[in-house]
């Protein structure tokens, strides 16, 4: 029978990184896997069968490349648990600056909101926590992705509409909001950085030969959906933050500008409504 410690270990000695391993290991033990000081302080706690059967189970498939988060089903984003799957792509915290950026634009504590393209909804429930008087819609064209929002939305006491939608296509032509919000597809097909990407919904990640064909239409469609004054926020690749600020002004966004993420890359850029 193992102990928390050499349980550690031998993982370790496999070659899987020790946060991974921990965090894990947490989870098969039925506990928060945010709580690392819980394994030091229980480091001489003999396993169950059962919990080492899961724990073995879980390093396997990690050793394999699966993302810690589907591994657990939850991944943490500004401030908020989120439920995951591999229906939907892993809230990154290079996002987060879409959230920040759009909790700043916002004037109306009422506002309408549509994130397009929601996944889990990590987007769009996080600028609904933070303004909770807001109307929010969670559009998606996958049904797996928005029950996967819809259960995050029930599990956070957030109220939101949703609607299965391939971008603006089912959104009702009436329909205006004070902001638009995406994080959209934006690899190009083919690009080497999708082999790390493997377990993540690839209709989620790739948009064309370019990867502006998502970005474009999102774009072309937003102004017949938002309100004077409204704004567009987009996440996009590293290297298309020129792009996107010109098709923007090319459909008639003002104040058109760039954020940059964590890592100091121009991560999203977005305009407004005359």
């Amino acid at each position: 029978m193992r102990h928390v410690k050499s349980t550690l270990q031998a993982t370790f000695d496999q070659g899987v990184e020790r946060l991974d391993a921990q965090m894990l290991l947490l989870h098969a033990m039925g506990q928060s896997t945010h709580d690392r000081a819980w394994l030091a302080v229980h480091d001489a706690l003999a396993l169950t069968p059962a919990q080492q059967q899961i724990f073995e189970q879980l390093i396997q498939r990690r050793l394999s490349g699966e993302p810690v988060a589907y591994l657990t089903g939850h991944k943490e984003f500004f401030g908020l648990r989120l439920s995951v799957s591999s229906d939907v792509l892993i809230p990154r915290p290079d996002t987060e600056c879409l959230v920040e950026w759009a909790l700043a634009c916002l004037s109306s504590a009422d506002a309408h909101v549509l994130d397009l393209g929601t996944g889990s909804g990590a987007i769009g429930l996080a600028i609904k926590h933070h303004r909770p008087k807001s109307q929010l819609t969670l559009v998606d064209s996958s049904q797996a992705a928005l029950t996967m929002a819809r259960r995050n939305a029930c599990a956070l006491g957030l109220a939101v509409h949703s609607l299965q939608s391939n971008w603006f296509e089912s959104v009702p032509t009436e329909a205006r909001f004070n902001m638009i919000v995406s994080n959209p597809p934006y690899i190009a097909d083919g690009d080497a950085h999708l082999a790390a990407l493997q377990h993540e919904p690839l209709m989620a990640l790739t948009s064309g030969a370019d990867g502006l064909t998502a970005l474009k239409l999102i774009v072309k469609g937003a102004p017949s959906h938002l309100r004077s004054g409204g704004w567009l926020l987009l996440e996009h690749g590293y290297n298309q933050a020129a792009d996107v600020c010109e098709l923007l002004r090319a459909q008639g966004f003002v104040r058109v500008s760039s954020r940059r993420d964590l890592n100091g890359l121009l991560r999203c850029s977005g305009g407004q409504m005359p």
